[in-house]
């Protein structure tokens, strides 16, 4: 019996947004889908890391449990309200920023006074309302990073005694949804395929959580495995039900890009950055492509619309 194991691949990446997308994963051995499913779901909504707000001060406030003066939500509503202000952090270091709002109207994330280290995702997230043309919202807010969930005992140990604390939710992604189908590859009828949305709030891409998420399962096994390894095959693909076509389709990703018709400029961008051939075109991700040196959105686009006149 071999040993050995075919890999799959994600053979289709459906983006509804930029906060949402769809990864068709695929052919998976039978019973995989299932296995593969369920701990990225887990990872995904557990381990991903991510920013939230731990502790703030408000100004006049000594304590949770009273108002804000020209302040129409009370602290409770306050703490609420900052749970759902999101972050993109690019440091690891904690962060302390200021809120001051003067006069009548809404007090939004966009308030917030940021630095070099962090840009808030959703600014027109409410955050209080100001009922009182004289009052004043003046507020310390502290910003950590982290992965899950941290509750409100464990910041409160570690904050300072002026602080109110706020348990924190660190996760970027906010839900995750999978389904198993099947599949077939040439003559294997058995085999799975995994369906898998992921939805995030954007401080990071669904591809970005989707790759952390795996390389983090990958990290966890890999401690485990020890000096055992597994053969990986080359892995299945649907071209293998036909070599004829196969084969038509090997020498037509050998084209060379000069042979495209393509602009100029998005040619010489592509070969300086030694791409080729459309298979070498084909191994890069759209991201990938727009962090190619000289190569931009128009280039980009230029691309797509070959590939589709190509009907590849």
């Amino acid at each position: 019996m071999s040993k050995s194991m075919h890999t799959p691949g994600i053979v289709n990446v459906d983006e509804h947004s930029s906060t949402s997308a769809t990864f068709a994963v695929e052919p998976l051995h039978t019973g995989y889908g299932m296995t593969l499913g369920n701990s990225l779901r887990r990872v995904l909504l557990s381990s991903i890391a991510g920013a939230a707000i731990t502790s703030f001060k408000i100004e006049g406030v000594t304590h949770e449990f009273t108002t804000v003066k020209g302040v129409k939500e009370d602290v409770v509503d306050i703490m609420l309200n900052l749970k759902g202000v999101r972050f993109r952090v690019f440091g690891g270091e904690q962060q302390t920023l200021r809120i001051v709002k003067k006069g009548k109207g809404k007090v939004t994330a966009k308030d917030i006074q940021v630095n070099a280290d962090v840009e808030v995702v959703n600014p027109d997230h409410v955050i209080a309302v100001i009922d009182d043309d004289k009052a004043t919202l003046t507020m310390d807010i502290v910003i950590e990073t982290g992965r899950g969930y941290r509750t409100i005992e464990e910041v409160s140990a570690k904050k300072n005694s002026d602080m109110i604390a706020l348990d924190a939710v660190f996760s970027p992604v906010q839900r995750v949804r999978y389904k198993v189908e099947n599949t077939r590859v040439g003559q294997i009828t058995d085999l799975d395929k995994l369906i898998i949305t992921i939805d995030t709030d954007g401080s990071i891409t669904p591809r970005e959580a989707f790759e952390e998420s795996a390389a983090i399962l990958v990290n966890q096994y890999n401690a485990l495995a020890g000096q055992t390894t597994v053969e990986a095959t080359a892995p299945l693909t649907h071209d293998d039900e036909n070599s004829d076509d196969s084969q038509d389709d090997s020498a037509e990703l050998m084209t060379p890009i000069e042979d495209l018709n393509l602009s100029a400029r998005t040619t010489n961008a592509l070969i300086n950055n030694d791409i080729h051939t459309l298979r070498d075109l084909f191994t890069l991700s759209d991201g990938e492509l727009r962090e190619l040196k000289g190569f931009g959105s128009k280039a980009l686009d230029e691309v797509k619309e070959k590939m589709a006149e190509m009907e590849l």
